[in-house]
């Protein structure tokens, strides 16, 4: 069929539809519609058979839906309605949630429905959920619901049904007022819910050492008590603060926009605070418990060790890059004969920390900074010749992201996961050895198409392209616990001896014909003009997606 994807911006479920859509032999044409006028230009543009909106903020006109078919995709179970249907399944506690793809018609989300899959809710944040297990099930139903309408032979639910009926509620979006945390009162259970509800967007609106911030994120603490409201303690940039029965971290503060000034951005807590920090303790975590949250952690599995990380949106500033390298070369220290990096269920990574570098002082030399940093680290695994190393990828990755997995001698990635390996979107050339590691793995015609049409690759393409060497078929809540098992078994072969035994040699080959570091003084050459040009268009396209503007 002949498909048109509208949708407010081309987020991480428009670039898996795309993908998958495609895959299935589909023509798929993307338009990012700022309004209903946008949508019915971009209709007649490209004069689809089927219009389907994964993530549309703007309303379908109705002489758009009653001319042609057009499919919504509601994140909720059948009968749910309105714009907040994750943020209070999360702070309502829903263990089962689902998605439901609906034809549009005047009222929101009250659409004959095509098809509808369910979903557990595990104890995340919506924009993991949103990028997991709702992502999941909105494919399966996506596809079901493509199948159908080709078919012609599909008779939709009317919300009318008596299955349907029942469930049928229109629910407004979540007000600051129910989102308001109750420090004295709320238990950490309540006050996780509220801050997971409103991880990403629009945050929780709360009063911090006599400022009011937006809170982003929360994991429990498993130690640590006092007054509740009281911080804590710091870890990693987060902030710990007493609950009435407990304590929870806070990764990220985002400051309230003045009025007329322009947008702001959430950015690790502790930068945020400043000097409005008192003196407060920095408690690692304990690494014997696994429920003690830290944004890196090492553990053991018989041979193979697995060193993993997480961090909002996979943003890896320049501290995040120089911790992970600490503890990437303790891992190296360790009797293993597999390293695995990363394992996680939510994004891998997307390169250097845009946000922090556009709250530094200079934001030019802090780009440097965090590039070096990154660079440092991708060097540090494409040397690695005692072990093997594997790059583990439980969602998505971009930029230099995906280069420092393709510096991984295998590469893992959970089926669903989007890849973007390229830069120029945001300006730049790129660096972190894209230039040795991307034509060694798709050679040069591919690696110049991929970074040239700045177009995302869905798991399956990647996997014939060479860019991934295992899919794993499994949920984001199970990848974790098959990569430490996989990853272990390999660890036992004698086909991974024999790998490792041979990478020394192979990498002196390899350095004798190029060096590493010609690849690499080659891309930051070309990186270092762009960041100390005011004028270049990184600066602006940087600018334009911190603070969600328009770049001029």
């Amino acid at each position: 069929m002949h498909i048109l994807l509208v949708a407010s911006a081309f987020n991480s479920l428009t670039q898996r539809a795309l993908v998958e859509l495609t895959e299935l032999g589909h023509s798929v044409a993307v338009e990012v519609t700022p309004d209903g006028a946008a949508v019915r230009a971009a209709v007649a543009r490209y004069e689809p058979e089927l219009v389907i909106a994964p993530m549309l903020r703007a309303a379908i006109p109705p002489d758009v839906w009653s001319a042609r078919t057009c499919l919504v995709v509601h994140p909720g179970p059948p009968g749910d309605r309105g714009p907040a249907s994750l943020d209070r399944a999360i702070q309502e506690g829903a263990a089962e949630w689902g998605v439901t793809v609906l034809q549009a018609e005047a009222a929101m989300d009250a659409g004959a429905i095509w098809a509808s899959v369910g979903c557990a809710v595990p104890p995340v944040g919506k924009s993991d959920l949103y990028r997991g297990e709702i992502s999941d099930a909105a494919m399966e139903a996506v596809l079901l619901a493509v199948d159908r309408v080709a078919s012609g032979a599909y008779l939709p639910r009317r919300q009318t049904d008596p299955a349907v009926r029942p469930h049928v509620r229109a629910r407004p979006a979540v007000t600051q007022d129910e989102r308001r945390i109750d420090w004295a009162r709320d238990t950490t259970g309540t006050v996780l819910r509220k801050l997971r509800a409103a991880d990403s967007r629009p945050g929780v609106l709360d009063e911090l050492l006599g400022a009011r911030w937006f809170l982003h994120g929360g994991h429990p603490e498993q130690r640590l008590r006092g007054e509740p409201g009281q911080l804590l303690a710091t870890r990693a940039g987060a902030v710990c603060r007493a609950t009435s029965d407990g304590a929870v971290w806070i990764p990220r503060l985002r400051a309230r926009r003045s009025p007329g000034g322009p947008g702001t951005f959430a950015l690790p807590a502790v930068t945020a605070l400043g000097a409005l920090l008192p003196d407060l303790p920095e408690v690692p975590a304990r690494d014997a418990d696994e429920d003690d949250w830290a944004d890196i952690r090492y553990r053991e599995q018989g041979a193979a060790g697995v060193l993993s990380f997480s961090v909002p949106g996979g943003a890896l500033s320049t501290d995040v890059c120089r911790r992970l390298l600490t503890a990437y070369r303790h891992a190296c220290a360790r009797p293993t004969s597999v390293l695995v990096l990363g394992g996680g269920r939510d994004v891998f990574s997307n390169g250097i920390d845009l946000k922090t570098i556009e709250a530094a002082a200079d934001p030019a030399a802090e780009s440097w900074a965090n590039i070096t940093a990154m660079n440092e680290l991708v060097e540090a695994v494409l040397t690695t010749t005692g072990r093997l190393v594997v790059a583990a990828l439980g969602g998505n990755a971009g930029a230099g992201g995906v280069m420092l997995a393709l510096a991984a001698d295998e590469v893992w990635c959970r089926q669903g996961v989007v890849l973007n390996p390229h830069y120029r979107l945001m300006g730049l050339y790129g660096s972190e050895y894209w230039t040795y590691s991307l034509p060694r793995r798709v050679g040069p015609g591919t690696a110049r198409r991929l970074t040239e049409r700045a177009l995302p690759v869905g798991a399956t393409e990647a996997m014939r392209l060479g860019l991934v060497d295992r899919l794993l078929m499994c949920g984001p809540q199970d990848f974790a616990a098959d990569v430490r098992r996989l990853a272990a078994r390999l660890a036992g072969t004698s086909a991974a001896q024999a790998r490792v035994a041979a990478k020394k040699a192979d990498l002196e080959r390899r350095e004798a014909v190029k060096p590493l570091s010609a690849y690499r003084d080659a891309e930051l050459t070309r990186m270092r003009a762009a960041f100390s040009d005011p004028d270049a268009p990184y600066h602006a396209l940087r600018t334009a997606f911190v603070r969600g503007t328009t770049a001029p």
